[in-house]
Parts: C-alpha cells; sequence; structure tokens
C-alpha cells in the first residue's frame, strides 16, 4: 500500500484514511485482494479474498490495481538498502525482509534502540513496516506478522512468545490450517503440545517447507534455518580523476571505455546501458545515458556512441572527475573474428540500432513485436528497437491484408444481405457495390481480457465494382442481447 500511495499522491488526490482501500490482483476466478489499508482490515477483509465477494458486503470499497511485479522490485531494493543494518538481508515472501543481525546489534546500542532506528528510518523513506526481533529466522517472521509490534525475544524466551500466535504464522497451505482447527489446534502452544508421533503421520507427505511440525521446528531452533542472501551485485565503474579541472570531456572518453571494457571482459560481461557522469568544480554534476540493442565491451563502439551524447551538456567552470559506468550489463562470452574475414549481420544490425538510437532517441527507432491473439489489432505492437527484439509473424496472418487500419473505420451500409455482407456500403464519403465476397469468418471476443458485453465479428473478404478487395467485419449479431443494431466497420485493404 505504501508504493501505491507514493504513485498515486504525484498524480491525483489519494482517498480519505477513512476510506476502505484494497489492492486487486488477477486470481484464478477472479481479482483477489492483494493488499489492503487499516480502514478495510478494520472491515474484517482478509488477504486473498476474492473482490466481488468483498464488494458484495461492502458497497462502498475503493478499488485499485495492484501492481505485484513492480512491488517485489521495490522489496528488492529495500532489502539492498537495509544493509546499512547488517550484511546479510534477503527479501521475504512477497511482502517482507529478513536481516541477519547477529554481532550488529551493539553497532546500534543494542537491539531495542537497533528496532527503534529501523523503523525511524523506514518511516522516513515512506514506508511502514512492522518489525520484530528473535534468535531463529522462523520466530521473527511469525513475530513481525502475528506478533505485538517492535518484540523482542531471547533466545530461551522462543516457545513462550511464539506459542500464542495462531498457527496460520507457520504460512501453511490453507488445507492444512484447516485440518489443524479441526484437530483443535488453533494456536502453536497447542500444537507444541501435542504428541509428535500422531501428528508426523499425518503430515509426513509433505515437504519440508509446507510440514507445520519441521517449520515449527526451525522456528523454535531444533533443526537449521540458515539464510541464504544473494550477494551484492557488481559494479561496473570506471574513474577518471584531473589534476585539474577541464572543459572538453572527449580526449579522456577513450580511457575510460578501455577501462570499463576490460574491467567486464575479465567477468565475459558486456554493457546494455551506460552512463556518462562529468563532476563540475561548482559540486554540480551532469550525466548522459546510452543504451545499447546488444551486450558490447568494444571500446570503439563505445565512443562513438559517447560522442554523440555530449552536445548541449554544460560543463560550468570545468569538471575535474569523469565517471563512466555500466548500468545493466548481460553475459558476453569471449568470440573470435572468422579467418575468412567476414562481418557478423547481427553485430553490424545492433550497431547500426545503437548509432540510431544515440542520435535520434530510443523511441524513434522500433520494429515489430507479437502477440498470440484472435484479434488483429492485437497482434502487432511496436516496441523501441532496444528494448525487444524482433518476432517472425504468427500463421494466422498468411490471409490477412496487406494494409490495417488502425483502428478500424466505420463505414455506412446502404444495403445488406441478410447474414452476409453488405451489398453496396460508403466508406469516406465514396459508394461500393459489392461483386463477390468470401467468408464470414468469426472471431468470438477474448473473454478473459475483454469487458463484459463485448461483441462478435464476422469478417468478409469483398470485392467491389473496380477489382478493389476489402476486409469487412460486422460487430455484433441482432438478437445477441449485446447491444443494438450490429455494426460494419472495415479493417483493412487487400494489395
Amino acid at each position: 500500500m505504501d508504493r501505491w500511495r507514493r504513485i498515486v499522491s504525484q498524480q491525483r488526490t489519494l482517498p480519505d484514511d477513512t476510506v476502505p482501500v484494497i489492492l486487486a490482483a488477477p486470481g484464478s476466478h477472479g481479482p483477489v485482494v492483494h493488499a489492503l489499508s487499516a480502514a478495510a482490515k478494520a472491515l474484517g477483509i482478509e488477504l486473498g479474498a476474492r473482490v466481488v465477494d468483498v464488494q458484495a458486503i461492502h458497497p462502498d470499497l475503493h478499488v485499485e490495481n495492484a501492481d505485484p511485479a513492480g512491488d517485489l522490485k521495490l522489496l528488492d531494493r529495500v532489502a539492498l538498502w537495509a544493509r546499512r543494518w547488517c550484511p546479510w538481508t534477503v527479501r521475504d515472501a512477497h511482502d517482507g525482509i529478513v536481516m541477519d543481525v547477529t554481532g550488529a546489534a551493539h553497532l546500534f546500542g543494542g537491539e531495542a534502540a537497533m528496532l527503534r532506528d529501523m523503523a525511524t528510518r523506514f518511516r522516513m523513506q515512506g514506508l511502514s513496516a512492522r518489525l520484530a526481533m528473535a534468535p531463529t529466522r522462523g520466530a521473527a517472521q511469525m513475530l513481525a506478522r502475528f506478533g505485538p509490534a517492535g518484540a523482542v525475544c531471547g533466545a530461551d524466551d522462543v516457545a513462550a512468545a511464539v506459542a500464542p500466535l495462531p498457527v496460520a504464522a507457520l504460512r501453511l497451505e490453507v488445507e492444512t490450517v484447516r485440518l489443524l482447527h479441526r484437530l483443535g489446534l488453533k494456536t502453536l502452544g497447542l500444537l507444541m503440545e501435542v504428541p509428535r508421533v500422531a501428528l508426523m503421520r499425518r503430515f509426513d507427505r509433505l515437504a519440508a517447507d509446507r510440514n507445520p511440525l519441521v517449520l515449527l521446528d526451525r522456528a523454535l531452533g531444533r533443526a537449521a534455518d540458515p539464510l541464504n542472501a544473494p550477494p551484492e551485485g557488481q559494479r561496473w565503474l570506471a574513474r577518471a580523476r584531473l589534476a585539474e579541472p577541464v572543459i572538453d570531456p572527449v580526449p579522456h572518453l577513450d580511457g575510460l571505455a578501455e577501462d570499463l571494457c576490460a574491467q567486464m571482459a575479465g567477468a565475459e560481461q558486456g554493457a546494455r546501458q551506460l552512463r556518462l557522469t562529468i563532476y563540475r568544480v561548482d559540486g554540480e554534476w551532469r550525466s548522459r545515458d546510452v543504451a545499447l540493442a546488444q551486450p558490447s565491451r568494444e571500446p570503439a563502439h563505445l565512443l562513438r556512441l559517447l560522442t554523440g551524447k555530449l552536445e548541449g551538456i554544460d560543463p560550468g567552470f570545468g569538471f575535474d572527475l569523469l565517471t563512466l559506468e555500466a548500468l545493466r550489463a548481460e553475459p558476453l562470452a569471449l568470440h573470435q573474428d572468422p579467418l575468412d574475414g567476414a562481418r557478423d549481420a547481427a553485430r553490424d544490425v545492433a550497431g547500426l540500432l545503437d548509432r540510431l538510437s544515440a542520435r535520434l532517441g530510443p523511441q524513434k527507432i522500433s520494429w515489430s513485436t507479437w502477440t498470440e491473439s484472435h484479434l488483429p489489432e492485437r497482434v502487432e505492437g511496436r516496441v523501441p528497437a532496444l528494448a525487444g527484439k524482433a518476432e517472425a509473424a504468427p500463421v494466422l496472418l498468411r490471409d490477412r491484408p496487406v494494409r490495417v487500419l488502425m483502428p478500424p473505420e466505420e463505414i455506412a451500409v446502404l444495403y445488406a444481405v441478410p447474414e452476409g455482407p453488405p451489398a453496396r456500403f460508403s466508406w469516406r464519403r465514396v459508394s461500393y457495390l459489392s461483386t463477390r465476397h468470401e467468408g464470414p469468418e468469426r472471431i468470438a471476443p477474448e473473454w478473459w481480457q475483454d469487458r463484459p458485453g463485448t461483441r462478435l465479428r464476422d469478417y468478409y473478404k469483398v470485392e467491389v465494382q473496380g477489382g478493389r478487395r476489402f476486409w469487412l467485419y460486422r460487430e455484433g449479431i441482432l438478437g445477441d442481447g449485446r447491444g443494438g443494431d450490429p455494426r460494419w466497420f472495415l479493417h483493412g485493404v487487400f494489395a
């Protein structure tokens, strides 16, 4: 919710705090609740509930679309930012961060002071957080989500601290939680009192990460639960420190490019996005970004791209530091040019795209991308050449016209054959008389993404007097209950 509030506040006024707000994400049986505000929690709304069911109970509910992928990216960045407190941090599922603060709490004045510092700095970033500290990973996860805020648990108090928590704190599957409730085991304390042999027979077929007894042992410290934190990404950066301020950066680009490419060659990496930054003596800085179609670590190619981006950069009274950084890198294996001296056509095309995009802008150079869809206007799309790769057209385009109108243009039907194409129609103030036709080709709405009430289409290939051929379709049929009379559109022109 914090990320959604930050984004929406920049575009429009946020709903009042008393208004219940939920964020909806796609589910197997329709949209489900992905996140909810404090007002929505007060109404008893639960995560994972179907939005239509919740709206039926609470008609005044404010529903917005969630962005789970964007939330995970933010959480990954926050996990790296949290390494200010300890060296080992990792994202926990889709809504948490686990930090191994062993040996680091004394640097902040103790465990309680460390949690206070975390809470303060998260608030400064506009993020709300529930914090807890425990000797084991599982206990900390459960206390942060279901225990009192800011709980600090000692090594000898883990069992007592987690005993009042519900069994759902183990993050079990719904069926497992339901089974435990039927057995009368609603809290972890009750689960700990039951003989292990009887329960193990019921759950021995479950995987370790879904078995409540295994998860409970990990939380209590009886079984190992190590934290495998990912390493921090390597930064590819070349610097040029100057003895005195200069105005022109061009003489120093050659050394920067060679230094950066040498660093990346050792790791078999290639740059996909570069940033050149100059630091002026007055404390200001200026930067220029360059994107590449394919990974590259050829200094000459990078220099050609950077040289064309220096126009308009203001050096001020001079600068004494330059940096060239690869913001995005991808694997690029070492290769050897063929002995016959033949050129690689793919590399030549990529180099041309790089130079054109650097000069004209990345949005000016694009190519087609294709999506499997029955509706012609959804099949082809345009993406920047540096952001995607050209794809072959699907087979269903073989019988389509060369020229497709986007969007289709409505035509005036002067006389229509029942359940057939129009015998006479008018398009762009010109009347046409049909001589022969082929069809219909019926295309039904795509129910998984079209709005309710969308009408089907019947496509016809129509040849008119004079030999011209058009691609027409009728939207809807009489009596389909989805609108009034059918409408006719011209969608394409054959060669």
